[in-house]
């Protein structure tokens, strides 16, 4: 994922991810206001959880008025634009502090093959567009924006498909084929996302083929392991050991995952032992294992940490230490979502890592849904404040503000 050249010596000591100077050294006391005044209100769970269900019901109806609002704030704060030229001013200012951006068209939950269609047109625009731009090296997508969620799921349900079903299934590897062909094509790399395990195993086929298609030379596809899950780790290792001797190397994009209250609510519903880690702790054991696995491996996997846990993030900058690795090889990335965890992109990005921001974008109106799941994870439930919250306002202390 890197664009920079791998130093000639390795750093030997790890990166204090918590120095709130460093952090926000880009933020103006304006912004740090503005920023404060929208996680204390996000730090509400009763105006999240009311917010959330009006907000995705009105999405569902296809009612947009309080879309102006959204832009000021909440879009404001997680998302680089709505267009790829209205990313641009993203783009240089996570340049200009050493961090690199990956664009996320944020559409989601698409259900024609016009809009599959222009979806993947729309993911080939941004690898063009990024291909000009050096801090730019990679771009995301999700499979539900270029598939049908239902043909995912009759694929990995049934394992059969109906004569029109699987022309629909041979264009879904169309797309993906010509959104990665691009990619390499342009010197790009492509995340691809995981989703509900309902359709996953099918986006494990589609993405294992991909990788041994275009993975050969460099990692062009990365999947994703979402280590809540009490299978991925293996998953992980399996794929790894797949790579080795079918001669392609892993892409790997480590993330906790992010449908923890979904996925346990259908097992219990259906009736099926959940998928999901019965504990946090469960969750950053086999998370920190899938991390010093990808280091220790570093050479046939290019990994990325996707990780707002500051415990997992300097887990790594330790190991990377402890080999003697340089902390900007290709292979060993780090990202966070825009608007989010500053405290850890800045000071890795200070520390001279790779690490990058995920950048979402798209009309307001299409990127709701993600909004809503960032405005969740910022929400304290226990009363305490949350994370994102006390570092803004310990900066603010630091600055001597009120």
């Amino acid at each position: 994922m890197a664009s920079s050249e791998t130093e000639s010596k390795p750093h030997l000591k790890t990166v204090d991810v918590s120095n709130t100077e460093i952090a926000f050294a880009h933020k103006s006391n304006k912004e740090l206001r503005r920023m404060s005044y929208l996680f204390r209100l996000m730090n509400k769970g009763w105006i999240v959880s009311t917010g959330s269900s009006l907000g995705l019901w009105l999405h569902s109806k296809g009612i947009n008025i309080f879309n102006p609002m959204l832009k000021a704030t909440i879009f404001k704060q997680f998302c680089g634009g709505t267009s790829l030229q209205d990313c641009q001013a993203a783009i240089d200012y996570l340049h200009v502090n050493k961090t690199l951006s990956v664009l996320d068209y944020g559409a989601e939950g698409k259900s024609t093959e016009e809009d599959f269609d222009r979806t993947m047109e729309e993911n080939i625009k941004a690898i063009t567009f990024a291909s000009t731009h050096p801090s730019v090296p990679i771009i995301s997508s999700k499979i539900t924006s270029l598939a049908s969620e239902e043909l995912l799921r009759k694929f990995q349900s049934e394992g059969k498909l109906s004569g029109q079903e699987s022309q629909e299934f041979e264009k879904v590897r169309n797309r993906l084929n010509q959104l990665c062909h691009a990619a390499k094509r342009n010197n790009m790399a492509v995340f691809i996302d995981a989703e509900e395990t309902w359709i996953q195993d099918t986006i494990d086929t589609l993405v294992k083929d991909l990788m041994e298609k275009y993975n050969r030379e460099k990692v062009v596809v990365y999947h994703t392991y979402q280590l809540y899950r009490k299978d991925k780790l293996s998953s992980l290792i399996a794929d790894h050991q797949e790579a080795v001797t079918k001669g392609y190397k892993l892409g790997a994009k480590l993330v906790r995952g992010a449908y923890m209250e979904k996925e346990r609510d259908r097992a219990k519903t259906m009736g099926y032992p959940s998928p999901i880690q019965d504990t946090k702790e469960d969750t950053d054991r086999d998370y920190n294992i899938a991390i010093k696995y990808c280091v220790d491996h570093y050479e046939q996997i290019a990994s990325c940490n996707g990780s707002h846990n500051q415990k997992s993030v300097e887990y790594e900058a330790e190991l990377i230490a402890e080999r003697g690795l340089q902390r900007n090889h290709s292979h060993l990335n780090f990202c966070q979502l825009y608007g989010m965890s500053d405290f850890i992109t800045f000071n890795l990005a200070e520390g001279g890592y790779n690490v990058a921001k995920y950048v979402p974008y798209g009309p307001v109106k299409e990127v709701v849904p993600y909004l809503i799941r960032r405005a969740k994870e910022n929400t304290s439930v226990t009363g305490e404040m949350s994370r994102e919250l006390s570092f803004i306002l310990s900066e603010m202390k630091r600055r001597g503000m009120k």
